[in-house]
């Protein structure tokens, strides 16, 4: 079967049955009339929301109205007022939506298993709901993004991925859509499940100046709107705003707290923000006027600062970090001994909770609190720091996917429990990974569950730099933030390979599987950033058998075998993607394809250039400028790939797509080689014993075609 005919056969019926609970907790979506389905594109069809809701619920039935429109073609219209349409789609929450109070308290519509529930809902047809009209479908959630998970979970089984904007996946046409509905989610498995915009500077915060958002010349409301719909399609509910110096602060665009709030999402910031207070922006803190953010020598200034934060903020839901570090990413300024530090890092989170409670109409206990222990912080608060109990405590990966550390029996007893902050992307030492998704799902999986085992069920948030091209791991996080219970070390690694194949068709889902596997396990090994080494030969150490990139071509034969292995899983996904009709290559390029063959080249530039130094000391002069003319290829290569992706799609994506030069990393450079004059180059057979043809492939992106291409030189 062909991908058209697959798709076609997929969209006459999808079924979602839940995990777990009660058999008759199904939905699901025909494209086809059958006794029992609610017609949702029908001419009559009316979606109904009480203004009582507020804007996010009328936000979702917009949004679900232009779902249906997506899919059908059909406009449906959306009104706060009850319809004379026979087919309403009423939704709203619990305690806000007067007519689905009105048919809970008639026995018409059962909302038992999620009263008093966090973020559930339930989809249910309802027989008569009102006079004339013969069926209803029901959307009721326990609160405004409960509302909007009912709404989505229908949109996704009709075929709007959650990425059909960010990652440019099509809609599934379809002259119509019916559902079938009796279903009642669980509780979500993690309280607080959201994304950190960090690291911007390369890909998010040039696309949205230059290309999505110039009229503010910044990360503004526009993008945070995007940004927090992508959130709410995936089930998550909160996002920690892009805090880098070259982006203005959140709070510095008035609107971004107010779209954020529009969409349900609340805000949060990283380890050292206090507050939702962002001090590496000269617009919140310039040491020229407001002095050092020095705690013990200028508290007042700090104080007052945060003091006006949490005005501004309060009648908005976020999750305060109470911290004191230094400024942006920084110790703790101060010439203190530890025991010094941690009494003042005390007194600074009890001072912030004062101004909590200044502010926010509700009993400290219940606002939400995090304490995040990030590098130095952590060692204070191993010397003795008191957190309050009811502060979660947010458990750090060692920035590499590792975690550092989980609750032991005594703080899994804590009212405030705990939660994770975890790295899928990181600028800093020892070396950055700004790049590309390289972070397996089975050690996300494995190292969250140690997390979740000994009790981080209340908060995650995961650091994913730019968002793109991070949109598999992304995926994933969410999924398993939503359903824990769902994955196990075997399935969460095919999770990935499945979730594609549901994209781009079930017959490649073994030669996704067979992809991801090999792509995870060469960028895991040596990830693709940090190939690089000192531009001088001079500074880098002798070895006895290896070159710069620590692989070999004559002992151990494993940079032959890289070489080969990596080019084989980028002809096959150049394949792949050459096979799809045209309009679903973009989105194949931008969550897998891209990835695969920009590490490819990463690899051909580093280990060729060894090759090119090694093969000139053996006296190889033909061989040696056969190497480097492959390396600087490769070099090309990657620009060529980055320029394609900043360009396709009428250039949607310009300025996205960069190879960032981070702090420690030297990848982004063409390393040295050395070229004899007057030689020809002649090519120096790098294949593995095993390997089949020849392995110097070069990429080559045909920007007139938008194609990609494979060529052999």
């Amino acid at each position: 079967m062909n991908l058209k005919s697959f798709l076609a056969s997929l969209c006459l019926t999808a079924v979602l049955v839940a995990c777990s609970g009660s058999v008759t907790n199904n939905l699901a979506i025909s494209n086809e009339s059958s006794e029992g389905f609610f017609h949702l594109s029908d001419s009559e069809a009316w979606i109904e929301y009480d203004a009582a809701d507020g804007k996010t619920v009328k936000r979702v039935a917009e949004l679900f109205a232009g779902d249906i429109s997506r899919v059908t073609d059909k406009s449906v219209p959306v009104s706060d007022k009850s319809s004379q349409g026979k087919r309403p789609i009423i939704m709203g929450t619990l305690e806000g939506n007067t007519v689905i109070k009105e048919l809970v308290k008639a026995g018409k519509l059962d909302v038992s298993s999620i009263e008093g529930g966090w973020e559930q809902f339930v989809i249910r047809q309802v027989k008569n709901p009102r006079e004339g009209v013969d069926e209803a479908l029901v959307i009721a959630g326990t609160d405004r993004r409960a509302v909007a998970y009912g709404a989505f979970t229908i949109s996704e089984l009709m075929g709007v991925s959650p990425f059909y904007w960010w990652a440019d996946v099509p809609v599934k046409k379809q002259a119509e859509v019916y559902v079938k509905a009796d279903y009642a989610s669980l509780a979500p498995s993690i309280k607080y499940r959201g994304i950190f915009l960090n690291a911007e500077d390369w890909g998010l915060k040039p696309w949205a100046s230059n290309t999505y958002e110039p009229e503010v010349n910044d990360i503004g409301p526009k993008t945070y709107a995007q940004v927090c719909e992508l959130i709410l399609r995936l089930k998550g509910n909160m996002v920690a705003p892009a805090m880098h110096t070259c982006t203005g602060a959140f709070y510095s665009h008035a609107d971004n707290k107010v779209v954020a709030d529009e969409y349900g999402i609340l805000i949060t910031t990283s380890h050292c923000e206090p507050l939702l207070f962002n001090n590496a922006s000269l617009q919140e803190w310039d040491k020229s006027v407001d002095g050092e953010w020095d705690y013990s020598k200028n508290k007042a200034r700090i104080l007052s600062k945060l003091d006006a934060r949490v005005k501004e903020a309060a009648q908005y839901e976020n999750i305060y970090t109470l911290a004191m570090r230094g400024l942006h990413d920084e110790g703790m300024r101060g010439n203190l001994t530890e025991d010094q530090k941690v009494q003042m890092l005390a007194t600074a989170i009890a001072d912030q909770r004062d101004i909590l409670q200044k502010y926010i109409d509700t009993p400290i206990e219940k606002v939400p609190q995090i304490f995040v222990p990030y590098k130095e912080a952590l060692d204070l608060y191993e010397k003795g720091l008191q957190v309050p109990d009811e502060v979660t405590l947010v458990w750090v990966d060692d920035n590499y996917g590792y975690m550092k550390r989980v609750s032991n029996p005594e703080e899994q007893k804590r009212r405030g429990g705990s939660g994770v902050y975890y790295h899928t992307s990181y600028l800093g030492t020892p070396h950055d990974y700004l790049w590309l998704n390289t972070t397996p799902p089975v050690l996300m999986y494995t190292e969250l569950k140690k997390a979740y085992d000994t009790g981080a069920d209340r908060y995650w948030l995961l650091n994913v730099g730019d968002i793109k091209p991070m949109e598999l791991a992304v995926k994933t996080f969410f999924d398993m933030a939503w359903d824990f219970p769902a994955y196990d070390i075997v399935n969460i690694n095919h999770h990935q390979a499945q979730y594609m194949a549901s994209l781009f068709g079930q017959q490649y889902v073994d030669e996704f599987q067979t992809l991801l596997d090999e792509y995870y396990r060469l960028a895991w090994s040596r990830k693709p950033e940090y190939m690089g080494w000192e531009r001088e030969w001079d500074a880098i150490p002798a070895r006895e058998v290896t070159g710069p990139t620590d692989f070999s071509f004559d002992h151990y034969n494993d940079a032959r075998q890289r070489l080969a292995d990596y080019q084989h899983i980028s002809d096959e996904v150049v394949r792949i993607c050459q096979d799809l009709p045209e309009e679903w290559q973009p989105a194949f390029f931008e969550m897998f394809a891209y990835p695969v063959m920009a590490a490819n080249q990463m690899n051909r530039k580093f280990l060729l250039a060894q090759l090119n130094k090694e093969e000139m000391e053996k006296g190889n002069t033909a061989g040696a400028n056969w190497a480097a003319l492959q390396a600087k290829s490769a070099h090309d290569s990657i620009q060529a790939l980055n320029r394609f992706y900043n360009t396709m799609l009428n250039g949607k994506w310009m300025d996205m797509m960069e190879v960032p030069p981070g702090f420690c990393a030297r990848y982004q450079e063409m390393p040295q080689v050395m070229i004899a004059d007057g030689i020809k180059d002649e090519p120096v057979d790098i294949a593995p014993q095993e390997a089949q043809g020849q392995l110097d492939g070069c990429l080559v992106v045909d920007l007139l075609k938008g194609t990609l291409i494979s060529k052999q030189n």
